[in-house]
């Protein structure tokens, strides 16, 4: 008698359920792809009725005060939304973004398509206490910006105030000094420019200079004006969560639920910029690696990084030369984190980041295009993306 040999498979989504099945010739495989997905949702604020009716359909629920976590096959939940059309929507909703990212940022006279590639930023820091001592004049930025394009670069984000922990701010005055000249300059080299600062004068002198995107590490919290500006310019936004502020955001950061707190304050800062026009799919998601975030908070982000694409927004994921990478890896300083980077960025892209934000260009660009071949099947062989 032969000796039984048993794998179990990796199919992760309904495509790939069918694909095996149909290897064995099974001519119910679409309909049966649906049963062998195992979902597990957390609802806030849902009626009792959900989880009950969820169990009659041979799921599973269990609650804690208004949160659920609702636990059922694809089929299960498709049953449900039959049986409550209306208060299964959101969850039939968030359900097909998990499964399928789509959409498109439009950054002024650019679109970036999402679910084809990863988009790679380029960090433009003019600033001369940059965390990574990368920090350059408005000088010597255009040079460095033209070598990221070559290198592979989408997008361009330039910064004029150091965020690394324990950084005071700067000046307006002389934030607008070294970001203005510097998003001129930059302006006419064909791809996105961002402006990162959490002020939204300096935002507006950027916009007016040329920027096509907003990134706000405070989430749009620090200057309630950055939300309407936003929608004014008709621009997109980065909402980054942190916790406190730059100068005291490492002293002790302490969280009950990590992934549970970071969504409901970028859903929050969604709300935000929805309230002042900005469209919702126009609002870019960032946990924000390494503000406020132990080593410990920043692998888990890494993990679960994919639960973000629920709320059919673009996630941009910013971890490079990070201090976590640094202490991964023995204590390394930041010029010496670019494979610890890359290997962040893999993790990233394979759990749905639309967007890395990066030092060393080059190398990670590379990464990202191997990943993207990995994460996104059938796209790789199209190219690198469009720009226009």
């Amino acid at each position: 008698m032969n000796e039984m040999r048993v794998r179990v498979l990796v199919a992760d989504d309904e495509a790939a359920v069918t694909a095996e099945l149909r290897r064995l010739g099974g001519e119910a495989a679409g309909r049966l792809a649906p049963h062998a997905l195992l979902r597990l949702v957390r609802v806030d604020g849902a009626a009792p009725e959900l989880g009950q009716a969820l169990r009659a359909e041979g799921g599973e629920a269990v609650a804690a005060g208004d949160a659920q976590v609702l636990i059922g096959t694809e089929a299960q939940f498709a049953a449900l939304a039959r049986e409550l059309p209306v208060a299964v929507a959101p969850i039939r909703r968030a359900l097909h973004h998990f499964d399928t990212p789509t959409g498109t940022l439009h950054c002024g006279p650019y679109t970036l398509p999402l679910g084809k590639k990863t988009y790679v930023m380029g960090i433009v820091n003019v600033t001369p206490d940059s965390f990574s001592g990368d920090g350059v004049g408005a000088d010597d930025a255009l040079r460095r910006a033209e070598a990221m394009l070559a290198d592979g670069a989408d997008i361009l984000d330039v910064g004029g105030e150091s965020t690394r922990p324990g950084a005071d701010p700067v000046s307006l005055e002389e934030e607008l000094r070294r970001v203005v000249p510097t998003v001129r300059a930059l302006a006419g080299l064909g791809v996105p420019v961002s402006v990162d600062t959490y002020k939204s004068a300096v935002a507006r002198a950027a916009v007016e200079a040329g920027a096509t995107l907003l990134n706000d590490i405070s989430g749009l919290r620090f200057d309630l004006a950055m939300a309407p500006l936003a929608a004014e310019a008709g621009l997109p936004v980065i909402v980054m969560h942190i916790q406190g502020e730059p100068r005291t955001m490492q002293a002790h950061p302490v969280y009950h639920d990590l992934m549970t707190e970071i969504c409901a304050y970028l859903q929050d800062s969604t709300d935000l910029a929805v309230a002042a026009g900005v469209p919702r799919a126009q609002v870019v998601l960032d946990p924000g690696f390494g503000f406020g975030k132990t080593p410990t908070h920043n692998l888990d982000i890494l993990r679960r990084l994919r639960e973000l694409t629920s709320y059919g927004q673009p996630v941009l994921l910013g971890p490079s030369r990070k201090a976590t990478i640094g202490k991964v890896l023995g204590d390394l300083p930041p010029t010496e984190r670019v494979e610890g980077t890359a290997a962040a960025v893999v993790a990233g892209i394979l759990h749905g980041a639309d967007i890395v934000r990066v030092h060393d260009v080059k190398a990670i660009a590379r990464a990202a295009r191997l990943a993207d071949a990995v994460a996104r099947v059938g796209n790789w062989e199209q190219g690198t993306g469009n720009r226009t």
